[in-house]
């Protein structure tokens, strides 16, 4: 894994599905409330007049040059919970986004929301 100070770096490179079909371009990296390690990171995916980001684990991503490799297959990645180019994730639409990847959501260790973006 990487550490979330090194992923930044990597803002506006590609992000590629598992068998290297690019998806889109990583906009922000989220990490975990409970941790404060990277957990998910939004992706810049749709036509130039109708972008909208999408969220996908980090959970066994890896960098190489110029690009992020997620485990996740990009049809997956697409049908994600989504958000505008300018918007923020509600903490009441966090649990979606767990749920498309059949991952156990709880919320922060003090109620709070599970992801923050960094």
């Amino acid at each position: 894994m990487f550490e979330a100070g090194d992923i930044r770096e990597w803002r506006d490179h590609d992000v590629v599905d598992s068998g290297g079909s690019k998806i889109g371009t990583l906009e922000a990296v989220y990490v975990d409330t409970r941790t404060d390690k990277p957990s998910f990171a939004t992706v810049t995916v749709g036509l130039p007049t109708r972008r909208r980001l999408v969220f996908v684990p980090l959970a066994g991503a890896t960098v190489g040059p110029g690009y992020l490799r997620v485990t996740y297959a990009k049809s997956q990645v697409k049908d994600a919970p989504s958000i505008e180019t300018d918007g923020e994730l509600p903490a009441t639409d966090e649990q979606a986004v767990f749920a498309h990847y059949e991952l156990a959501y709880e919320t922060g260790m003090g109620g709070e929301r599970r992801l923050a973006r960094r």
